[in-house]
């Protein structure tokens, strides 16, 4: 993929750069040991084994009832997957896979894709079993109105083949993007597809079901101001919690999050197969300037982290989502598109 709009790393998987227009709209830095250094946001990372917060840091009943107890890396919970998560081990790949196509995203141009693999051995940062973990990007483009329009397709794919009977996966892609060209993410025009979420407890984990979110609307399209909105939420796209499969590969693609800024005429889609989405407005960025890269602070990037519900590994009524069993495929997909008016 080397003139392709993209660039990967090993180190966790991580989207390094997604230039459209000639900016670069995702967070990141120059080089991998920069990741190692001062990756402390999580710019760019496959996110695993589970992504967002687990609580009290521990697996309630899984195997027969037993319990695991995690790193207590975010308060008293866990948070995307412990201390040394999967985005910060290193990756097999890139490997060359191929011309694929992208799966309900429509004709693409190009569909150069390639494969990166991870074990997760058995009790890799308290987790049970022995996981087989892929992540699969495909890159194009497409012509919309006479406009042209970056395509990055991302497959996840997990299996349990050892150590255990089961255990829980919850796969995302943490960048943060910035559609400005400068240091915050003001004036971004973004609508949600919902405003159905789950509210939480001052840890970040859910207190119940979906309830309606008070600060926006969802479709309705607002603006990210200096300060405001401060979002850090999961918005849910499938209430039906009890039928979510562990495999969502094939269900539809669900244009989850649009934005825009007035000023570069960059947009970008987000679009996945997942039943929810946590929305972030970077408030808690804090990474000095290194390498001629300026600093990054707060709002200088927003995230959208499809995935299953919040801490759905501890409540048994969404439990089935997050739940990988022996001789199963987890699996889901994600598709970014942007593009400069």
């Amino acid at each position: 993929m080397s003139d392709a709009p993209v660039s990967f790393l090993p180190l966790g998987a991580i989207i390094q750069e997604l230039r459209v227009g000639g900016l670069n709209i995702v967070q990141g830095f120059p080089t991998q040991d920069l990741y190692v250094s001062h990756n402390g946001p999580f710019f760019g990372e496959t996110i695993g084994r589970v992504a967002n917060r687990i609580s009290n840091a521990k697996l309630d009943s899984l195997n027969g009832g037993k319990t695991y107890q995690l790193a207590a890396n975010d308060g008293v919970n866990n948070l995307h997957g412990g201390v040394v998560g999967w985005g910060k081990r290193v990756w097999d790949g890139p490997t060359p896979v191929g011309i694929r196509t992208i799966p309900g995203a429509g004709e693409i141009e190009g569909g150069e894709s390639v494969k990166f693999t991870l074990v997760s051995e058995d009790g890799d940062e308290g987790f049970p079993g022995t996981v087989e973990a892929t992540v699969i990007y495909t890159a194009g483009k497409q012509v919309q109105d006479g406009k042209e329009v970056i395509v990055l397709g991302i497959e996840y794919e997990a299996e349990l083949v050892g150590g255990a009977d089961e255990t829980v996966i919850n796969m995302t892609n943490h960048s943060y993007f910035n559609l400005t060209g400068g240091p915050s993410i003001e004036g971004t025009k973004v609508t949600l597809v919902t405003n159905s979420y789950l509210p939480v407890d001052e840890g970040g984990i859910p207190t119940g079901s979906p309830a309606p979110f008070a600060k926006v609307q969802g479709q309705t399209p607002f603006v990210l101001g200096a300060q405001e909105p401060d979002i850090d939420d999961c918005f849910v796209v499938n209430e039906a919690a009890s039928s979510i499969p562990i495999d969502t590969r094939s269900q539809p693609l669900t244009k989850l999050v649009s934005a825009s800024h007035p000023e570069t005429n960059i947009h970008l889609e987000v679009l996945s197969t997942e039943p929810a989405f946590q929305f972030y407005t970077g408030k808690y960025i804090d990474v000095p300037e290194v390498a001629g890269v300026p600093a990054r602070a707060a709002r200088s990037g927003f995230c959208v982290e499809p995935s299953r519900y919040v801490n759905a590994a501890n409540v048994d009524e969404w439990k089935s989502q997050m739940l990988l069993k022996k001789g199963e495929k987890y699996g889901t997909r994600i598709v970014y598109r942007a593009w400069k008016e």
